[in-house]
């Protein structure tokens, strides 16, 4: 994977979108620590696919609905 510069990925960036395009990811560096990668659509659709829902939208599409487990009576006089 090649590693570049920020300065120097606003310079050639038709050249990295070129490079990304044919499967070829490239490292953006910002003040010498990697800070982005320029990857093909396709790669990035995998990584984060349209639609991905929150675990807690997961729970609440249960098409069971949600209802506690436990009996919500009163509870009845306890002999101590």
């Amino acid at each position: 994977m090649k590693t570049i510069q920020i300065q120097e990925a606003k310079a050639s960036f038709s050249a990295l979108v070129e490079a990304a395009e044919q499967g070829h990811p490239t490292v953006i560096t910002q003040n010498g620590r990697p800070a982005a990668v320029m990857v093909p659509v396709d790669a990035a659709r995998r990584l984060y696919p349209e639609g991905k829902k929150s675990f807690g939208k997961f729970l609440l599409s249960f098409p069971g609905g949600i209802e506690p487990g436990w009996d919500s009576s009163p509870p009845g006089e306890i002999d101590l």
